[in-house]
């Protein structure tokens, strides 16, 4: 009788053993919806579940938009672009921008009325009623801003990312849309040049005569969410070797790895020094690195600041001579503002994205 109960104790435990590795197999899946694809992965305990469906389509008419009124893309070698992207894939309810997004994108045509502003998305959805008056809205106003659609099977062809992408590392990421904004911003400005910005971005200065340059975060960190690569030797250099870090070093179970941790390997290479506050544009090989004030003059340990009305005084005084202000949305999203709300953000918005700040309805 014991050997029997041992038996079938043994019997119980690979049963179990097997539910559980189905289990984790159904996990691994694809979930069809009427409307759109969800991935959902366990990597290591970590569950990722986006929609990334709009990754792997292809373009049937050359990446040409859908949209006849949107223009496409400059493909003159010119630096004199600014580009932001919307990775998201959305389904029925259409492309969602939000007011504080189409703050960055207004904000960056106002102020550089003689550069190009791209919006580039990779959802293949229409935008939904009220983005679609939104975007209509500054389209109209300003004769700048481009909206345009990218593929991303045509996009990384005859690119150094190009076997990489095929390779399917990325697909390991757990932040796949944060990590395809990282790789684009890369990939466009070793395609296109021009500058990079966040889409929580508020420009407040013209940014034409910038080139080759990024804004130092701190001490230690360069940050990727505005930087700026030419046509010259050393833009073409520092694109070349961000590719080339970025299809070395890519980590899809780190969040920074592939963006500011790309640009500070990148530059600790060029500039021979670890502290990016050595980093000068002498030993830089002519690649400016501006310190935290120029883009980033409230760290993201003090973002609460933007919001504050008790400390507007000091908190806009602070800010007043940067050309950016850096929302640092992971932490603020949630962040609420009434229109008409006396608190800094609200101040710089209705005065650098004025057409999205008042006609947003009572909350930005």
């Amino acid at each position: 009788m014991m050997l029997l109960k041992l038996i079938a104790r043994k019997k119980i435990k690979t049963i179990l053993a097997i539910v559980f590795v189905l289990c984790l197999f159904l996990f691994t899946f694809i979930i069809d919806t009427h409307d759109f694809v969800k991935r959902a992965r366990v990597l290591t305990g970590h569950i990722v579940l986006d929609n990334i469906t709009c990754y792997g389509d292809s373009s049937t008419n050359g990446s040409i938009d859908t949209f006849s009124i949107y223009e496409t893309m400059n493909k003159t070698v010119s630096s004199k672009n600014i580009f932001f992207f919307q990775t998201n894939c959305f389904g029925s309810e259409g492309v969602v921008l939000k007011p504080r997004q189409l703050c960055a994108i207004e904000s960056a045509a106002l102020m550089n009325p003689n550069m190009s502003i791209y919006l580039l998305i990779l959802s293949h959805s229409k935008f939904s009623n009220n983005t679609e008056d939104n975007v209509k809205m500054l389209l109209t106003n300003y004769n700048n801003i481009f909206i345009k659609r990218i593929y991303t099977n045509d996009y990384f062809k005859n690119t150094p990312l190009e076997d990489w992408w095929k390779s399917g590392v990325f697909y390991e990421s757990y932040w796949p849309k944060s990590h395809m904004s990282d790789v684009l911003r890369f990939l466009t400005l070793w395609k296109v040049g021009g500058i990079y910005l966040d889409l929580d971005i508020v420009v407040k200065s013209s940014l034409e005569n910038l080139t080759d340059f990024v804004g130092a975060e701190d001490a230690i960190d360069a940050n990727a969410a505005v930087f700026g690569l030419g046509h010259t030797e050393i833009g073409r250099h520092v694109a070349n070797m961000c590719i080339e870090d970025l299809r070395k070093n890519f980590r899809g179970d780190n969040w920074g790895n592939n963006g500011p941790g790309v640009i500070t390997r990148v530059l600790q290479k060029l500039c021979s020094t670890k502290n990016v506050a050595d980093m000068t544009t002498s030993k830089c090989q002519g690649f400016t690195v501006y310190p935290p004030s120029d883009f980033f003059p409230i760290p993201w340990k003090k973002w609460k600041l933007y919001f504050d009305a008790k400390e507007k005084n000091k908190t806009m005084d602070k800010i007043k001579n940067s050309r950016t202000i850096h929302l640092w949305n992971l932490h603020s999203k949630s962040e609420r503002i009434n229109v008409g709300d006396q608190v800094p953000y609200g101040i710089i918005a209705n005065k650098y994205c004025p057409m999205t700040y008042n006609n947003c309805g009572k909350v930005f």
